[in-house]
């Protein structure tokens, strides 16, 4: 891991949090707050935007290429996470490796709710 390749991480992740948080205020300005839609949005924008790189933007070098940390690592991770999940989830499917998919996905979003609630349980008291 190189300085330079933390430091387009650091960028991109930067830039990716400013979007999102446009996105939020852009949503509700439009829609109101009575559903989450800045983030379903920046969600499947995401995810839309990591397949589209993730079939464009070739892995260079020992397996990463410097636009992929920048666009992939860094700006889609710091938009949304959830890209970065569809993608690992997406992979193990095309590697047919059906059950780790399935595992991967189930699992995710039963512990990520659990963590939530038990954080908000710890949080508030």
């Amino acid at each position: 891991m190189s300085a330079q390749a933390l430091f387009l991480v650091f960028i991109g992740a930067g830039i990716g949090g400013v979007l999102r948080y446009l996105m939020g205020l852009g949503t509700a300005a439009l829609v109101g707050v009575g559903f989450p839609w800045g983030t379903f949005a920046v969600n499947a924008i995401g995810c839309l935007v990591m397949g589209i790189f993730a079939r464009t933007i070739p892995p260079g070098e020992e397996g990463v290429h410097s636009l992929r940390l920048l666009l992939m690592t860094g700006v889609l991770g710091g938009f949304t996470t959830y890209s970065a999940f569809a993608l690992d989830a997406a992979t193990l499917w095309m590697r047919d490796d059906i059950g780790a998919a399935m595992l991967y996905t189930a699992g995710t979003v039963i512990t990520c709710l659990a963590g939530i609630a038990r954080g908000l349980w710890v949080g508030g008291g």
